[in-house]
């Protein structure tokens, strides 16, 4: 390991000179308290920033093991600080002026949610920072003068208040711990009672606006009705009252713009651990929990959608349907068959992205059409067996078919934002319907696991090529991901995690003989028990956060060039 001072002495030596001249400054440097590792030099100012980072040793760092000694814990951790280190880049840096991407310090960024990154790392040995730094130049010649004062100005005062734990704020980070907590024991605490979602009277559910997560502000507090509501003692919080939605179907009904698709939006992110302020603190869902809806266009590999589609006119196997260019009903109904794969016990439906005749036929049209000539088995004919069968809960925003009345457990009506239980009434409604839904003893058919071949994921001589674009979108060498349809990522570093997850499926677990499923676990009990970092490519980024099990799923079987046994 080099000293400070020949980090010093190497960027007086460059200044000046052409950029390339960077990559001599690659390396670990000692300085006082902390170890500075230069990773990876970029090759010009335009060019994505450096990647740097900066250890220090916990006997420096001084942060209590029982801040961090369970993984929820650790998590809060690891997001507080991700945190902190932004807003210090912003107290005391303002970004110096030259070509490109020069002077940028980057960490990063936090949504709403508390999510496992590889931005900062913690364990008994040491506190890990991993960020990116742009190196500066005007045009392509070495600003080495502002390079020193980036490295030994700027971050030594960013360090300082954000890796000692003497020198930062204890009961904003404990209080933080301390939510977490809070939020895991009620996850684990709503699945123990039977519950699938859980929302706490006083939760704001509105956002800011469609591209804000942020809370809208003067919103409707959250209320349940006393018939749906439950009670939880929490470790730090204490007791907490709130609705608490049962195993079963449950139907959120009401008028337009009442509230029902800000209430459903709010149990799909209720999988995810939230920042105190978001309103949705403890607004929380089984972790389990799968967003479905129609995604016409998207392709299909070989996935059993029998249980809704069968007998289609051209005569094709929906036992191992395949396509290149999926209509709203078939690409719903394999959106359900592959989340059952992965192991979903919870669908969250929105009527309004759903292909209608894949929800429900209505009488006059059952009437007209022979049901010997109607392929589609819609989803009120199935939505029972699937629970009664396989125990597999769904919550549906039902604004217009009220025949849903007729399958379900409980009716939520939503108006103005406030949640009234009108189960009663609409059972009322449904009449002598609902008593031969509920006697309906079909069957619903088996789930398949399926196994991927070695040649869905051909190699050039420079290896995988897999790169993440934002949060909607993977590339696959040239061929595209679309991912906006999986509603429940939440942030660009889960989606920097699947592509990274891929590559390294593709070169270690991809044989030909595993299931799918089988690849997915067996790569998340790896991150479980070694980290983001055992399946991280090259250097080590900090740009990941950890994704579900099931958007992974939803990358793969999105993947154009993807190839079932």
């Amino acid at each position: 390991m080099k000293s400070c001072v020949e980090l010093e002495d190497k960027l007086n030596k460059i200044d000046g000179r052409g950029y390339k001249a960077y990559e001599d400054i690659k390396g670990e440097y000692e300085f006082q308290n902390y170890v500075l590792s230069v990773d990876h030099v970029q090759g010009d100012p335009f060019a994505p920033p450096s990647k740097v980072r900066i250890t220090v040793n916990q006997s420096d760092a001084g942060f209590p093991f029982e801040l961090y000694d369970s993984e929820c814990k650790r998590v809060a951790v690891v997001d507080f600080l991700t945190r902190l280190f932004g807003r210090n880049i912003k107290k005391y840096h303002s970004k110096i002026y030259g070509t490109g991407k020069s002077g940028l310090i980057l960490i990063d960024s936090c949504g709403q949610e508390i999510l496992d990154r590889t931005s900062i790392v913690i364990d008994k040995k040491k506190v890990e920072a991993r960020f990116e730094v742009g190196l500066p130049a005007s045009g392509r010649t070495i600003m080495g003068r502002c390079a020193k004062t980036i490295f030994f100005e700027t971050l030594p005062k960013i360090v300082s208040e954000t890796l000692f734990f003497k020198n930062i704020d204890h009961s904003l980070m404990e209080k933080q711990v301390k939510l977490s907590v809070d939020q895991k024991f009620l996850r684990d605490g709503i699945a123990k009672e039977g519950l699938v979602a859980f929302v706490a009277n006083g939760s704001i559910l509105p956002r800011e606006s469609g591209i804000s997560s942020k809370p809208m502000m003067d919103a409707v507090p959250f209320m349940s009705p006393e018939t749906m509501e439950v009670e939880f003692k929490l470790p730090y919080h204490g007791n907490i009252r709130g609705m608490g939605i049962p195993k079963g179907i449950t139907l959120i009904v009401g008028g337009g713009y009442h509230g029902k698709s800000t209430f459903l939006r709010a149990l799909e992110v209720g999988v995810y651990n939230h920042i105190e302020g978001d309103g949705r603190e403890f607004v929380v869902t089984v972790d389990d929990a799968v967003k479905i809806r129609s995604e016409d266009g998207r392709r299909v590999e070989k996935v059993n959608i029998s249980n809704f589609i069968n007998n289609l006119p051209n005569k094709q196997d929906t036992t191992r349907f395949s396509t290149d260019n999926a209509s709203g009903s078939t690409s719903q109904a394999a959106n359900i068959m592959e989340a059952l794969e992965i192991g979903t016990k919870l669908l969250l439906i929105d009527e309004d992205t759903c292909a209608t005749n894949f929800m429900l036929r209505d009488e006059k049209m059952q009437r007209l059409v022979e049901r010997e000539k109607e392929p589609i088995t819609p989803f009120i004919d199935r939505v029972r067996e699937l629970y009664k069968q396989s125990e597999v809960s769904t919550i549906l925003v039902a604004g217009s078919s009220g025949d849903y009345f007729s399958v379900a457990d409980r009716v939520i009506m939503m108006e103005e934002y406030k949640a009234k239980d009108v189960t009663s009434r609409a059972f009322e409604i449904a009449g002598s319907d609902r008593l031969r839904f509920q006697n309906d003893n079909k069957t619903f058919g088996s789930i398949k696991d399926r196994v991927v071949q070695k040649s869905s994921f051909p190699m050039s001589k420079r290896g995988i090529k897999i790169r993440e674009h934002g949060i909607h979108s993977i590339s696959y060498d040239h061929s595209e991901i679309d991912l906006k349809s999986l509603e429940q990522l939440v942030d660009p570093g889960q989606t920097a995690g699947i592509a990274a997850i891929m590559e390294y499926m593709i070169k270690n677990e991809v044989d030909g003989v595993a299931s799918l499923k089988n690849i997915i676990n067996r790569v998340m009990d790896l991150i479980s028990k070694e980290g983001l970092d055992s399946i991280i490519r090259n250097f080590r980024g900090g740009n990941i956060a950890k994704p579900r099990k099931y958007e992974i799923a939803g990358a793969i079987n999105r993947f154009r060039l993807l190839d079932i046994k």
